[in-house]
């Protein structure tokens, strides 16, 4: 794709320029980089990707799958290296590089004390949770969570993930970078979201243990 858009980051050009010369590898690339762990903000790429299919150069729907299906590679690079290493390995690796990732212990300890109270469920309800949804990985695979189940509710949660980021982005056309004030306050409401269905599923959980 030959044509070059703008953008009013500089710091975001290099995504921008990436995605509209190669596509929709380049979102896919993108989106496993960033599942893995890597500081790449979804909200550009999928925002950036949603704008371009605005334009007609992307599928709307094409850009939400293919970026679902790089979060879900991410998120298995993400779940082995916590499957491969023993929790206090990881931890001690994390204090040392995590700075350059972006990823502190206290994120770690977030996403697992999650996992550990709400199970399986977690992985799709933190795909909705900016601060916690790269993370949930990796104590996903320090739990030897089953891999099928991790990978489907990895899918269905980056699926609504990514296809919200696109839509935003589609929605608001040459706009597409106002994305952080309208997705500051649409956090609100996927947080509020999330925590009803997390306090429902707390709540069927107990009483199931009552019966």
């Amino acid at each position: 794709m030959a044509e070059r858009f703008s953008t009013s980051a500089p710091h975001h050009n290099m995504l921008t320029h990436l995605i509209s010369v190669y596509g929709y590898l380049a979102v896919f690339v993108l989106m496993t980089l960033e599942s893995a762990l890597i500081p790449i903000p979804s909200e550009v790429t999928m925002s950036f990707a949603g704008f371009l299919a605005s334009r007609g150069m992307f599928s709307l729907w094409g850009v939400a799958v293919v970026g679902a299906v790089g979060n879900v590679l991410g998120s298995l690079i993400g779940y082995y290296i916590g499957y491969a290493l023993e929790e206090h390995v990881l931890l001690g690796w994390i204090r040392r590089y995590g700075r350059f990732l972006l990823v502190s212990e206290k994120d770690y300890e977030r996403a697992a004390l999650w996992f550990s109270t709400f199970g399986a469920p977690t992985v799709f309800f933190s795909r909705l949770l900016p601060g916690i949804r790269t993370f949930i990985s990796l104590p996903a695979g320090v739990f030897r969570m089953k891999l099928w189940t991790f990978s489907l509710y990895t899918f269905v949660g980056s699926l609504l993930w990514s296809g919200l980021l696109t839509w935003v982005g589609y929605y608001l056309g040459s706009q597409w970078s106002r994305i952080e004030p309208v997705f500051s306050r649409l956090q609100y409401g996927i947080a509020a979201l999330v925590v009803v269905a997390v306090t429902y599923y707390a709540y069927r959980k107990m009483r199931d243990r009552r019966t």
